[in-house]
């Protein structure tokens, strides 16, 4: 009985010929037709995006408020009030040794704290001036210290003697008239002068 002959083709998957010219029949290679991945690979992350934005200076959002740092503990606040008093009292035995003289301070207090703005504002108001100085205003600097007085007014409402409280006001009354005066005055004498050089009169 004859056997019955499969018949099978051979195909030729060379890509080149035997001069490795190019063969034009040759079949294209798998890895040529399937698709490469090319977005998905190349997208960059959210951290490198932030990281990139953030080296080229782009505005970041409005910032929010910064919080405050909780405040010391009461044993903490003792600790350190004993420890500036000690360091004062030593601070005057060294200037006792060194053979300076110089009277201690008086104790600050709330009147003196006032006495001080009130110094202050008169000073840049041109109130008060060494003898043969030319009067030097400042009307701004002025402006912010009776301001400043004017918020501790506010703060220690309930909380001043009945001295403390006259002081203040008494402050505030007079510092402010001193400074309308004077802020009218410069008005005057701006609308006064004038504002250039005439013409010139045959």
């Amino acid at each position: 009985m004859a056997e019955k002959k499969q018949d099978f083709v051979v195909s030729d998957r060379r890509r080149f010929g035997a001069e490795g010219e190019a063969r034009p029949d040759a079949p294209v290679a798998e890895e040529e037709t399937s698709p490469t991945p090319s977005a998905p690979a190349a997208a960059p992350a959210p951290e490198q995006a932030a990281a990139a934005a953030q080296a080229k200076n782009e505005p970041a959002g409005p910032a929010e408020p910064e919080e405050m740092p909780p405040p010391p503990t009461a044993a903490e606040q003792q600790e350190q009030r004993e420890a500036y008093r000690a360091s004062g009292k030593k601070l005057e035995e060294v200037m006792g040794k060194s053979g300076s003289r110089r009277e201690s301070l008086p104790e600050m207090t709330f009147e003196r704290l006032v006495e001080s703005f009130y110094m202050t504002a008169l000073l840049q108001l041109g109130a008060i001036r060494q003898e043969g100085d030319p009067p030097a205003v400042d009307i701004m600097g002025a402006r912010q210290t009776i301001d400043s007085l004017n918020i501790l007014q506010e703060k220690t409402k309930g909380n001043l003697n009945d001295r403390e409280q006259t002081l203040l006001q008494n402050v505030l009354f007079e510092l402010r008239m001193a400074w309308i005066e004077i802020t009218n005055a410069l008005a005057t004498a701006a609308v006064k002068s004038p504002a250039g050089p005439g013409p010139d009169k045959k």
